[in-house]
């Protein structure tokens, strides 16, 4: 877009591009998402900006009325394989929390001075820049749906100390811990927060356009996996919940399927509140929330063959996974043998290998076994075939040993070499756990209908295989070919 395009959206109000770039007032000193209900400013007084962290890097703090810290992510960074998409995605997942700038550099093969540079010229800010962006979200939604001390939100948040984080809130938002928790959306007066139920937070996690909510919880109802998944409720008002295995603890996720004015409702259980920022990254890769509906409608429209199918279900999604490991495992468990023998199989190893949860709740008792467990497990018995066994137990030996990596920036076109080096994986499998494990919005599974031209589909081809799906879900996109069959084998 050009920067006229780009004011043409801010004039218009255009909920489309929130997340797509931001805009800032040099008059007011604030920066906004492009659909802000405030008055359009004058086109001398507006800077945009890629992202929000660049525009705190410039000293605009975010605006309170469309508050642009919790717009959708951008969709190009899920499109994106280079080295720019890796790094937010990675970021996105906490790693800079973590590991700081010199692991996330490490994981992508750069120096840190290589990656700062990068990321500098294409987003306005830098490695450290982003995160502190991130960590100063994730703070606000602690301060404004919690009673918890100021001090604890500071480290749950990811801040070094209680001086950074005060700093911090500060720049952003203008106000202080204290008054930012004062102003929470909704609140009359006072700096009392919600009370809420102890121990849970709830969240509202956005996304843009519509939402075909409806097939999302069908397709995980349909492949939920007893210990460590349940849906309840009836269609329309159903809930997912499952649980996560995260880096510092343990969690569980609620999400309900009636949808809100732009958001999913979302409670999350977490044993350790360091955890908030990773969580709420892997439900909104499992849900899909980041991805553009007008791209994917406009490209996929233009396909005759796809344009009905387009119309009927606006905002069809292609989910993720919150675990890619598990994810990686069930597909190979689910080859040949049919969905319901895939979970069979899937729960026998949960209920086998899985760690309990400490306190079970509901019909959630366990997490997923780890790689290491399973690459030592004696699989006879539980994997339908000496040769499924054998595949099963190739692929947890790659993951433990980091041979196969499926972090969330993984180069996806070396992370699918590795996996079809695997015995008894081919290119229907590793292409599987490419589009849901690695999240790549360009992959076609199945062999197309006559008449189209796939290649005219990308970058979301993705989407393309759930929408020949959902018109047929015995057809090919859901299946392997005989001759893929063979190759698998």
């Amino acid at each position: 877009m050009s920067e006229d395009s780009r004011y043409e959206a801010v004039r218009s109000r255009d909920a489309r591009f929130d997340g797509a770039f931001f805009f800032a007032v040099s008059t007011t000193g604030i920066y906004c998402r492009p659909s802000c209900p405030a008055t359009t400013p004058r086109r001398r007084n507006v800077t945009f900006f890629p992202t929000a962290a660049a525009a705190q890097g410039s000293g605009y703090r975010a605006c309170r009325r469309c508050r642009p810290d919790a717009v959708p992510g951008s969709a190009e960074w899920n499109a994106r394989a280079d080295v720019v998409g890796r790094a937010v995605r990675l970021i996105g997942d906490g790693v800079v929390d973590r590991e700081g700038v010199a692991g996330l550099a490490s994981r992508l093969g750069y120096s840190a001075r290589q990656l700062q540079r990068q990321l500098t010229a294409e987003l306005g800010a830098g490695p450290t820049a982003l995160a502190r962006a991130q960590r100063a979200h994730t703070a606000r939604v602690l301060l404004q749906t919690t009673g918890l001390p100021i001090a604890e939100i500071a480290f749950a948040a990811g801040f070094a100390s209680v001086r950074q984080f005060n700093d911090t809130i500060k720049e952003v938002y203008a106000l202080t811990p204290s008054g930012l928790r004062a102003v929470r959306p909704g609140a009359r007066s006072g700096p009392t927060p919600p009370s809420g139920t102890p121990g849970v937070l709830p969240l509202r996690l956005a996304f843009r356009g519509p939402y075909a909510a409806r097939q999302v919880f069908d397709q995980l109802q349909a492949q939920a996996l007893g210990g460590i998944e349940e849906v309840t409720g009836a269609p329309g008002r159903r809930t997912y919940r499952r649980t996560l295995r995260l880096p510092n603890g343990t969690g569980i996720m609620e999400v309900d399927e009636a949808i809100g004015d732009g958001w999913l409702d979302c409670r999350l259980h977490l044993a350790e509140l360091r955890d908030l920022t990773t969580a709420t990254q892997r439900v909104r890769r499992l849900f899909d929330l980041d991805a553009d509906p007008y791209a994917v409608g406009e490209r996929l429209g233009a396909d005759p063959v796809l344009a009905p199918l387009v119309a009927r279900s606006p905002g069809l999604r292609s989910p993720g996974t919150v675990d890619p490991v598990e994810l990686a495992v069930r597909a190979v468990l689910a080859r040949r043998t049919g969905p319901a023998a895939g979970r069979d199989l899937g729960e026998r190893l949960v209920a086998g290998y899985g760690e309990p949860l400490p306190r079970p709740v509901g019909g959630l008792t366990h997490l997923f076994p780890r790689a290491a467990e399973l690459a030592r497990a004696p699989l006879a018995g539980l994997a339908p075939s000496p040769s499924r066994a054998t595949a099963l137990r190739a692929l947890a030996a790659a993951l433990a040993a980091r041979d196969v990596v499926l972090d969330a920036g993984t180069d996806r076109d070396r992370a699918e070499r590795a996996l079809r080096a695997l015995p008894g994986i081919g290119p229907w499998t590793a292409g599987y756990v490419r589009m849901r494990a690695l999240g790549d919005p360009d992959v076609l599974l199945g062999t197309p209908p006559l008449g189209t031209t796939p290649a005219l589909w990308s970058p979301w081809r993705s989407y393309a295989t759930h929408y020949l799906h959902a018109a047929d879900p015995a057809g090919a996109p859901a299946r392997h070919s005989p001759q893929e069959e063979r190759i698998d084998a």
